[in-house]
């Protein structure tokens, strides 16, 4: 009797021990962050050039009301992305030295601004700072028959680099990467 006693014990102890130390988790991001890096392959672990970024859905809505021609875009949701060069590198046409940026854009009809801020760890685009620039380069626009619900970031190998291609509805725009 006194073991089925002592045992029922255990049982209720550690029943209400882990009930009282396990952990609360939230709901998922609906915008899950994701990575695009540059070479592609998972196999090459010397990367150039690496994009973290969260990946905001259309859900029926327009592009053009989630990132409006003229104005400054987070490039994304939540955080403003934050592209790491891990060698100096030739983006758009221009010299970035090696090192971590946070990614804006500004939508157009035939071309977006992308910009590249000294000013890390920023939501949104809130406190973008134009003082913070390294650089703004253009990316040619183009159309796609396939329209993407999220918002995503991948590289194309191209003659003498690579182009970052962000992508969103059937959207696309393109800047050119060499290292």
């Amino acid at each position: 009797m006194k073991k089925l006693i002592l045992f029922s014990f255990l049982t209720l102890g550690l029943v209400f021990t882990t009930e009282a130390t396990a952990q609360k988790f939230s709901g998922l991001d609906k915008s899950p962050a994701d990575i695009a890096s540059y070479p592609t392959s998972y196999r090459e672990a010397d990367k150039s050039v690496r994009v973290v970024y969260s990946r905001p859905q259309l859900k029926g809505r327009n592009l053009s009301d989630l990132a409006p021609a003229g104005k400054v875009w987070r490039t994304g949701a939540n955080e403003a992305p934050e592209i790491t060069f891990y060698k100096d590198a030739t983006f758009g046409g221009k010299s970035v030295k090696a090192g971590t940026y946070a990614l804006f854009t500004i939508p157009g009809e035939g071309e977006w601004t992308v910009i590249l801020n000294s000013n890390l760890n920023q939501w949104g685009a809130y406190s973008y700072d134009s003082a913070a620039d390294v650089t703004r380069v253009t990316g040619a626009v183009s159309t796609d028959s396939e329209s993407l619900e999220a918002f995503s970031i991948a590289y194309k190998d191209v003659d003498g680099g690579a182009h970052m291609v962000m992508g969103w509805g059937t959207t696309r725009v393109a800047v050119p990467v060499s290292f």
